[in-house]
């Protein structure tokens, strides 16, 4: 699907007029759901809780904040512990919806779009199912309806070719709002591993991304990083700062095993024209050095950043290349605050910033 569509499906947001924004447009609000699964943090929950105030802290300044709770008890840990690091609690808004584990960028919903008739919001939803991987992920798969309801937006039921639910994280794709998406064939074109949709070409796989964000050209990039727990997400490497400059991770030490899968990608960007025709300008961003916790390489990566309304959140790791990397996505968003977040002990739960949050768009 290379500057062209097929017409869209009858009934997908494409037909209906909507479009995923770009992350950088103007939000609504910024999504986040307080932790609560202990097993995705072991032996680092109390301090995860911490990082996840300093997130909104930092966000509510510029963004709404909506936080996913698990009842009026979680609610009220949630609120004192924001209220205790000093973040503005009249910008926060609690949502009581269980969920499983509350990687709000993957189970949360994917809003879209659009100006015409009447410019809406609506929800795309995409069908989690934990990665294909786990078997928790009933609730968190309930969530973008529950949304849809509560919120008066429409639900939008995507479909693939042949009328089964389509299945996409949000951490899978990253777009520039101008009709082009980037993802991984690692993690939705493997036929054996963490398989989301069984059986689906990589055309109908461009279809369906297709109809879902109203995207025109498909950007495939090959492997993720080491240590990625969803096999493959792109939000781990490489990312859209603007409608045409990509950022890409890359990793010069040629006895790590990034260096390939990131230098195969890179090559795959050489030279690349977007939807539009103009040429994409990519920009290297370093990996931190190889973090390992009881034996476990970690997917630690400066790519995960979460642009907000007036910030730019970005991980970081103790390591001598945070500072370099502030430094070229500092360059990137001239017009944002630039802010490094603690992710240490955050990554020990196979995620940071940008799978902890969903932007919701403003209208």
């Amino acid at each position: 699907m290379e500057g062209h569509a097929p017409r869209p499906a009858p009934g997908s947001p494409a037909a209906l007029g909507y479009r995923h924004p770009a992350e950088w447009e103007r939000h609504a609000a910024t999504w986040l759901a307080w932790p609560h699964n202990r097993r995705d943090w072991p032996g680092k929950f109390a301090p995860v809780q911490w990082v996840y105030a300093e997130i909104v802290r930092r966000l509510a300044p510029g963004d709404r904040v909506r936080i996913l709770v698990q009842d009026a008890r979680h609610e009220a840990l949630a609120a004192s512990q924001l209220r205790r690091a000093g973040a503005r609690l009249e910008r926060v808004e609690f949502f009581q919806i269980e969920t499983d584990r509350g990687w709000c960028r993957d189970m949360g919903p994917i809003f879209v779009v659009r100006e015409q008739p009447a410019p809406r919001a609506a929800i795309a939803d995409l069908h989690f199912n934990a990665w294909a991987k786990y078997a928790n992920w009933r609730k968190d798969a309930r969530v973008a309806g529950e949304l849809a309801r509560r919120l008066g937006m429409p639900r939008l039921d995507v479909r693939t070719a042949d009328g089964r639910p389509f299945v996409l994280e949000g951490g899978a794709i990253d777009v520039n709002g101008a009709g082009v998406v980037l993802t991984t064939e690692e993690c939705l074109l493997d036929p054996t591993t963490q398989v989301r949709n069984p059986g689906l070409t990589r055309d109908e796989v461009e279809r369906a991304l297709g109809d879902a964000l109203a995207v025109r050209q498909v950007v495939w990039l090959g492997r993720g990083i080491a240590g990625d727990d969803t096999h493959g997400h792109v939000d781990d490497l490489c990312r859209f700062v603007n409608p045409t400059t990509i950022v890409l991770c890359q990793e010069p030490d040629g006895a790590d095993a990034n260096h390939r899968p990131l230098a195969e990608n890179r090559e795959r960007l050489e030279g690349l024209r977007l939807a539009d025709g103009e040429k994409a300008e990519v920009i290297a961003l370093p990996m931190p050095e190889p973090l390992w916790f009881d034996g476990l390489r970690l997917p630690a990566s400066y790519a995960n950043f979460y642009i907000g309304n007036e910030v730019v959140l970005v991980p970081t790791f103790n390591d001598p290349r945070d500072r370099e990397a502030l430094g070229i996505l500092g360059e990137c968003f001239p017009t944002r605050t630039v802010v490094g977040i603690h992710a240490v002990d955050l990554v020990w739960g196979l995620g940071t910033l940008h799978c902890l949050t969903h932007e919701e768009p403003a209208v």
